[in-house]
């Protein structure tokens, strides 16, 4: 078992607390305003005191922040497998990667988060496979936007035309423009930069890092100010831009994950990003999905929280035969962890690619169906299997109604085309591996 101990949540404790002052105005109760203003403080008082608690010296000792630190901690393993990109293999690994990663979020992006009961529901109630092997044949409220952008319905199968936009898209286009803008040496201040001229908005960690960041704090503190998302999974999904970027070198993805992630979040949200990272990089090099997975894990703490669980994930992976045994292994070994938490979902992750194999359709069908952040853990086995296996693997029905379009909700930029943004990142790869 992990050693988080989740406390009893608090459970509609606001909701209750506004219904009780409602029902007090309607009947007229003398001394609401004083009541509510208490209630206020305490309130306060309490979540200063609980954001105060002291944290374990020891786990923290094994869960740095700084860069050099982590690396001290890591265990042996390859830093660098290519020294120049192989011409005849890496640009049809590279599409493989970004085919794979868009084709796994447009899956799982209008059943995110969904229970399996629900998408079991739902499969049943259009005639759709479940786990799926095609996308969608229809959105649930197919006229709202995602992301204030793209209309849900436009997800599905019939309706889809060019790559629709989600979070999980936008920050590896982003991850590309970074690298363009300030090049392979970037910074912590070169990523707050480029978040500011870019994202309109974002969510949970990377909302608070935003906000931070229009509030005028560095964007090495802009993680820190108001923040309980920081082991959540946002850097984890921005993963991919630099394992396209250091192709063979995990090493290197792994520390242009660290200088991306620590804008937003700390300990294992930042192990999250450099480990996918790194596992993304040894994937175009290895081949093999599952020798990846294994060979990330020299690029993170030994005994931080992620690389334990992790460990335990790959051992276990073998007795990990479908989706709902995934779920319920996971739900009870985390239970009271929130369904976008770095760690559950990597979990998941690492068994998707597991139970798929080299069933392309079968990798991103059984970890849409596991559920919890399912969008984002589709991606991320879509483009580890695609690095690994390449272009050809991933069967045309997932990719046939891209059209060379990957629709964008980055400030300016309306959408990009799907080659452009290959030879892009191919070009990006080439730099980096010369100049080390």
């Amino acid at each position: 078992m992990t050693n988080y101990n989740y406390p009893e949540p608090l459970e509609d404790i606001d909701r209750s607390i506004n219904h009780w002052a409602q029902l007090k105005a309607e009947t007229g109760a003398d001394g609401l305003a004083d009541k509510m203003a208490e209630i206020k403080s305490v309130i306060a008082e309490k979540l200063a005191e609980l954001r105060a608690l002291p944290e374990d010296p020891a786990l923290r000792a094994a869960e740095p922040d700084d860069l050099n630190a982590i690396r001290a901690l890591r265990p042996d393993g390859a830093r660098r497998y290519w020294s120049a990109l192989p011409e005849e293999t890496f640009r049809d690994r590279l599409e493989g990667a970004i085919m794979g990663r868009f084709a796994g979020c447009v899956l799982g992006s209008i059943v995110e988060c969904w229970e399996i009961e629900k998408m079991e529901r739902w499969a049943a109630y259009l005639g759709d496979a479940f786990p799926p092997d095609d996308y969608w044949s229809e959105a649930e409220r197919p006229n709202d936007l995602k992301y204030q952008t793209s209309p849900r319905e436009t997800f599905t199968r019939s309706k889809m035309d060019g790559v629709p936009t989600d979070d999980d898209i936008i920050y590896t286009q982003l991850g590309m423009l970074i690298l363009e803008d300030y090049g392979p040496d970037f910074s912590v201040d070169d990523v707050g930069a480029a978040w500011v001229k870019y994202l309109p908005h974002a969510a949970t960690a990377e909302g608070v890092a935003l906000r931070n960041l229009h509030a005028g704090l560095p964007p090495a503190q802009a993680a820190v100010v108001d923040n309980p998302f920081m082991f959540w999974i946002g850097a984890d999904i921005r993963s991919d831009p630099w394992g396209y970027a250091a192709p063979g070198y995990p090493e290197k993805a792994a520390e242009f994950a660290w200088r991306d992630a620590t804008i937003s979040h700390r300990r294992n949200g930042i192990y999250g990003a450099m480990y996918f990272s790194a596992v993304i990089s040894a994937a175009f090099a290895l081949a093999d999905p599952l020798k990846a997975l294994e060979a990330g894990l020299a690029e993170i703490p030994a005994d931080c929280l992620l690389a334990r669980e992790l460990r335990w994930a790959l051992d276990k992976a073998d007795d990990i035969k479908h989706f709902r045994e995934a779920r319920e292994t996971v739900d009870r070994r985390y239970a009271g962890m929130h369904r976008i938490h770095t760690i559950n979902n990597a979990v998941l992750t690492v068994w998707g690619l597991k139970v798929g194999g080299d069933d392309y359709s079968k990798v991103i069908g059984e970890t849409v169906a596991m559920g919890l952040d399912n969008d984002c853990t589709a991606a991320t086995a879509g483009s580890i299997f695609g690095a690994a296996y390449g272009a050809d693997a991933i069967p045309e029905h997932w990719t046939r109604n891209f059209n060379n379009k990957v629709y964008s909700y980055i400030i300016g930029v309306e959408k990009f085309a799907l080659n452009d943004m290959v030879e892009r990142f191919a070009a990006l790869a080439g730099k980096v591996l010369a100049a080390e």
